[in-house]
Formats: structure tokens, C-alpha cells, sequence
């Protein structure tokens, strides 16, 4: 344009030297020199929320103060809120998961007692002598024949060989105190002072001693008729337990004198659908179905026409009336390979009686290790299964009373199975068993023998849920006729007809299914979602953030620690130099932050151009950076510093 002049090029400025590479620009780590310098670096490069206004607002302390507050604040907070999500981790909770299936289901095993327990030949004597006793004990006790024999015959204990131990005795009952005595007079109506009745002023029981006769006890009961069947019950096992044979004979496995009519899913049952065994109080029992059974029953539809239908023969034969007091029939539903505990989970069956029970299935799966205290197969439990079946808390449970029996009376309880060269207890082999079951029974109840917490829940159950439903079988009308098939099938002798048969109903009432199954409800990746939320929220970062605090923590013990290297060579290698060193130390300052960080308002002068100002000599900073001495020193500081030796490099 006019008036405008061109510039005359100027000679040509001499070309700058290349600058040589300084040492802290070659090495391969370096670190900042003091914690100052470290902190600002990261308050200015860290992608942390809220971080750099701790730098930006270093001209004005009040902002300074009030970031570092909230900063210290939030970080509290957040880490305050990881405490609880790691607390709850650590928890180990569950979560419950429902489902419903619907498919063909195993039918379960069936068993079923006659109520009724069996007199072996072999102990026949005994058990007759056992039973004139009784009968004697009842006519010294309560003045009650029996029989007609006692009747016809009085028979003192002088007329029987021996005495049996532990005889049933009538004990009083110990007096009220004088206070309660007194405050019930008061207060007695007329009836209360009528004559008392002697029969009511004591109770039955027997005694039982230990060993050496040190320690005895009576086990009473206010209830004759209690007292009569466990003192009966108690010489009725001693006299079991001298079977060498605990097998049932041929002659009770008859399954046509108990079952008349057996039916599965409209078939016809065989020997091969059940098992015989043999209970010392329920007599002779069969498992249907169970786990030694050829084919497995399978049900494909519900409804009592699809299930198991018996017919019963619940007449009772008197064999040992002192035992069994009931008429009917008990059973059980049970698991294939589970164990029948008759007095745990049966229940019994009334004659007369068409009982109808539908089930329904549900299985539970339990979470092990930390998340629930239950055992997949028992092989950690310290308690060894007697029964070589499944695994199961009940069977666990019995298995470790019996273990107690054995360690501590010698001799094993006949209603558990026996361990190897053990004998069943026996008060002719083993005086004082009895003394010693009453007590351990007691310590068992209350847990004090620890059976309840060694034996854990299964993790894997499966269970039915049953209900029942009862009506008169068979009726007015049709039992006429319903006998007389049965005397003409079954040879069935007719004594009483409505307390001789029973008819039971097992069956699905529906193929639904129901899982009850557990699972962590806090997983590593929950957790790890949890802390990132919360980092998040707190400071709007993420994993590379956290990244950054551990390089900020690790760049925080390299300085510290090469510090303390510097202060020790400085001490040790180089004499009066410590003192000085840590002033160049404690003097070191950061150098000013970059204007595109903390941007600040500059006066008009500044901006104007003009040659550059000359940089000020200055004696080089420490060399933190590196753990050898100083590379070099030039001529003139070296000159000026009369500290400075060749010993020193």
C-alpha cells in the first residue's frame, strides 16, 4: 500500500549452537526435586476433579483453604463409603432364587412299620419273665391284675428265678417349703382342705447308679403309665441287645401278613419294589422304592390314581403290648438314599381309616465355603456316618450320639447302628450303661456334647411337603362285602372289623416343582462397579485416576527416599557438606507453573516486545535425580568453593 515501506532484510542473525543434552534430560528416571514441585505437577496434569484449584488459587488463600477443606472432605466421604461396600463384600450375602419346574418326578421312598414289635423265639423265656414281673409291679404299685393268671395265682417276687436290676419303685414327692405351704392355705378354696390322696403324693421311677456306686439318680415320671413303658422299654433293649442275630427270620419277612394289596400307578407291586428291616419299638417295617429296588418308580401324572395305594392289616397281635401302646400303622417319606427315621419323621396311620397324603417337592441348594455353613458330602465333618448312606444332618446327628455312647459307656445303643467290634449295650455285660445313656441323653438335649454344631445342613436337600386327608374306610355300606374279599384273598380272620385294616394313599398332587437356590449377591464385579460409582461421584474420575494417586504416592517415597540417601552420603562421604546440603534443600524452590494452567492478569508493559533479558548466573540445584555425586563443576565455582575437594567426587 501507499506510504508504506518494505522493510530491508538486516543480515542474517548467527545460527544458535545446538544445546548440549543436560544430564537430568538423559537419564531414564527422573524424579521432581522437592515435594513442592511433585505436588504441583500433579495438581496441574492429574485428571481429578477439583485438584488444580489447590494450585490456580494460590494467590488467594481463602479459595486455597476452602478447596483443600472439601477436598479432604470428599476424599473422607469417598473412601468412608468403600469401607462399607468392601464391609458388605465381606459379608458374604445371598440371594434367594425361586424357580418352578415342571417335569416327570422320582417317586421318593416309602416306609411303613406294623406298630407291632416282634417276640424272637430266642428270647421268648426272657420276655415272658419279664412280663410276669411287670405284672407283679403293677399289682404292688397300683393293685391292678393284669391277667387272670395273677388272679387265679398271686405270684411273689420269691416265686421268680432272679430279681431284675433297677426294680420300678413308688419314691414321695418332696414337700413344698413352710412359706409356700402356708401361702397356699390362705388362699385354698374347701376342695383344698379335704384329706390329700396318698396316690398323688409321689410319683414312679427307678434307680441307676454309676459304676463304683459313688453317684446314683432316679429317672422318674410323674405319669404311671410313662414310668411302666421306659422301665418296660429299658429291660426290653437289654434283652434285645443278646440276639446274636439282629436279622429278621423268614418267618416275619411275609409281606401278604401286613400289606394285602399293593399298587403303583395302576400296577401291581413285587418283591422287588421293597425291603424288609426290623425296628426294635415299630416292629417289621418295609421301604418301598428305596435305593434297592430294581426300577425306580417314575410319576408322569398326579392324582391318587397315579401314586401308591396299600391296604393294611393294622390288628394288633399282643405281642408286646408294654411296648407298642397304639394301633395302626407309621410311616415315612423319605429320600432313596436316606436312612428311615421312624421316630424323627413318620407318623401314624389310624384303622378304620382311608388315608390320603398328596406331597409336593422342593429342593434347596445352599451356598458353601463363606457364603453358609453347610457341607456338600460331610467328608469334613469330624463325625463318621454309621449308616453308608447319604449324607444327612439327622443321619450325622444319630452317628455322633452313638460315637459319644461308645466312648463314654463302652457299649453302643441298640437303636443306632453298631460300630465294628462293638457290643450293643447290656446291663450283664455292661453294669451301669443305663446311668450313663440317662446322662449323656441329658447332655445331648441340651447340646452340651456338641453334636448340633459338628453336624452341618447339606448344602443340596431335597424335600416333600405332605398333607393329609382322612375318610371312614371302608363305609357302612361296603364293608360287608370288602371283608369278606379280604378273608377270601388274604385269609383274613375277621375280629374286628373296624380296628383291623387301613387303607393308605401316597401321590403327587401336582409335577411342579419348586428350587429354592442361593447365590452371592455381591460379586467381585458388583463390588468393583460399586467403587467405581462412588469414585465417580466423589471426583468424577476413573481407573486411570487411580493410577495417578499410587504414581503420586510412589513418587512421594522415591524422593523421600533418595533424600535420605543424599543426607547420609552427605554426612558420611563428604564432611561438613550436610548443613549446607540441607539448606539447598530447604531453599529449593518449584519453578513458576506454565501460564496456560493458572492463567493470571498481566500489566500492558509486560507484553510489549523487547529483547530478552540475559539469564542471571546461578550455582546449579542440587541433582536430586540421580544417586551419584555432581558431574562437573566449572573452573570458577570450583575455584570459588574452597570446600570442594577431589575426595568428594
Amino acid at each position: 500500500m501507499k506510504g508504506d515501506k518494505r522493510e530491508e532484510p538486516g543480515p542474517d542473525p548467527e545460527p544458535a549452537a545446538p544445546q548440549q543434552p543436560t544430564e537430568e534430560e538423559e537419564a531414564l528416571i527422573e524424579f521432581h526435586r522437592s515435594y513442592r514441585e511433585l505436588f504441583e505437577f500433579f495438581c496441574n496434569n492429574t485428571t481429578i476433579h477439583g485438584a488444580i484449584r489447590l494450585v490456580c488459587s494460590q494467590h488467594n488463600r481463602m479459595k486455597t483453604a476452602f478447596w483443600a477443606v472439601l477436598w479432604l472432605c470428599t476424599f473422607g466421604m469417598m473412601y468412608w463409603q468403600f469401607g462399607l461396600l468392601f464391609q458388605e463384600y465381606f459379608s458374604y450375602p445371598v440371594s434367594l432364587n425361586i424357580n418352578l419346574n415342571s417335569d416327570k418326578l422320582v417317586f421318593p421312598a416309602v416306609s411303613i412299620c406294623t406298630l407291632n414289635p416282634y417276640r424272637y423265639t430266642e428270647i421268648k423265656e426272657e420276655l415272658e419273665e419279664l412280663d410276669r414281673i411287670t405284672e407283679q409291679t403293677l399289682f404292688d404299685l397300683y393293685k391292678y391284675n393284669s391277667s387272670n393268671t395273677l388272679v387265679a395265682r398271686a405270684r411273689g417276687r420269691r416265686d421268680l428265678r432272679e430279681a431284675l436290676p433297677h426294680p420300678l419303685q413308688r419314691l414321695p414327692v418332696p414337700a413344698p417349703p413352710h412359706a409356700a405351704r402356708s401361702a397356699r392355705s390362705a388362699t385354698s378354696s374347701v376342695r383344698d382342705n379335704n384329706p390329700k390322696v396318698n396316690r398323688k403324693d409321689w410319683k414312679i421311677g427307678f434307680q441307676l447308679c454309676n459304676r463304683n456306686k459313688s453317684d446314683c439318680f432316679y429317672q422318674t415320671y410323674s405319669s404311671g403309665v410313662d414310668a411302666v413303658r421306659e422301665w418296660y422299654r429299658f429291660h426290653y433293649i437289654n434283652i434285645l441287645a443278646r440276639r446274636q442275630d439282629t436279622s429278621p427270620s423268614l418267618e416275619e419277612d411275609a409281606l401278604g401278613k401286613f400289606i394285602f394289596a399293593c399298587r403303583f400307578n395302576q400296577v401291581s407291586c413285587n418283591e422287588a419294589n421293597y425291603s424288609h428291616f426290623h425296628h426294635p419299638i415299630y416292629g417289621n417295617c418295609y421301604t418301598f422304592n428305596d435305593k434297592n429296588s430294581s426300577n425306580l418308580w417314575m410319576s408322569s401324572m398326579p392324582g391318587v390314581n397315579h401314586g401308591l395305594s396299600l391296604t393294611l392289616r393294622t390288628e394288633q397281635n399282643d405281642f408286646i403290648p408294654l411296648v407298642s401302646t397304639v394301633t395302626g400303622a407309621r410311616v415315612m417319606v423319605h429320600g432313596q438314599n436316606e436312612p428311615a427315621f421312624m421316630d424323627d419323621g413318620g407318623f401314624n396311620l389310624r384303622p378304620g381309616v382311608e388315608t390320603s397324603i398328596s406331597m409336593s417337592k422342593e429342593a434347596v441348594d445352599r451356598l458353601g465355603d463363606n457364603y453358609g455353613d453347610c457341607t456338600e458330602n460331610g467328608s469334613e465333618i469330624p463325625v463318621e456316618n454309621l449308616y453308608l448312606t447319604k449324607y444327612t444332618q439327622q443321619v450325622c446327628i444319630h452317628s455322633c450320639f452313638q460315637e459319644s455312647m461308645v466312648r463314654e459307656c463302652g457299649c453302643a445303643y441298640i437303636f443306632y447302628p453298631r460300630p465294628h467290634n462293638v457290643d450293643f449295650c447290656d446291663y450283664r455285660k455292661h453294669d451301669s450303661w443305663g446311668y450313663c445313656y440317662y446322662k449323656l441323653q441329658d447332655a445331648f438335649s441340651s447340646d452340651r456334647l456338641g453334636c448340633f454344631t459338628k453336624c452341618r445342613k447339606p448344602c443340596s436337600v431335597t424335600m416333600y411337603k405332605l398333607s393329609a386327608g382322612y375318610s371312614r374306610w371302608p363305609s357302612v355300606t361296603s364293608q360287608d362285602w370288602v371283608f369278606e374279599m379280604l378273608s377270601r384273598q388274604n385269609n383274613y380272620t375277621i375280629k374286628d372289623k373296624r380296628n383291623g385294616v387301613a387303607k393308605l394313599n401316597i401321590f403327587f398332587k401336582e409335577l411342579n416343582y419348586k428350587t429354592n437356590s442361593e447365590s452371592p449377591s455381591v460379586t467381585m464385579v458388583t463390588l468393583l462397579s460399586n467403587l467405581g460409582g462412588q469414585w465417580s461421584l466423589w471426583f468424577g474420575s476413573s481407573v486411570l485416576s487411580v493410577v495417578e494417586m499410587a504414581e503420586l504416592v510412589f513418587d512421594l517415597l522415591a524422593i523421600t527416599f533418595l533424600m535420605l540417601i543424599r543426607r547420609v552420603r552427605s554426612r558420611y562421604w563428604s564432611p561438613g557438606r550436610g548443613a549446607r546440603a540441607g539448606q539447598e534443600v530447604a531453599s529449593a524452590s518449584a519453578p513458576p507453573l506454565p501460564s496456560h494452567f493458572c492463567p493470571h492478569p498481566t500489566s500492558p508493559s509486560s507484553s510489549l516486545p523487547g529483547p530478552a533479558p540475559a539469564p542471571a548466573l546461578a550455582a546449579p540445584p542440587p541433582a536430586y535425580a540421580t544417586l551419584g555425586p555432581p558431574s562437573s563443576l566449572s573452573g570458577s565455582a570450583a575455584a570459588s568453593n574452597p570446600a570442594y575437594t577431589p575426595e568428594e567426587v
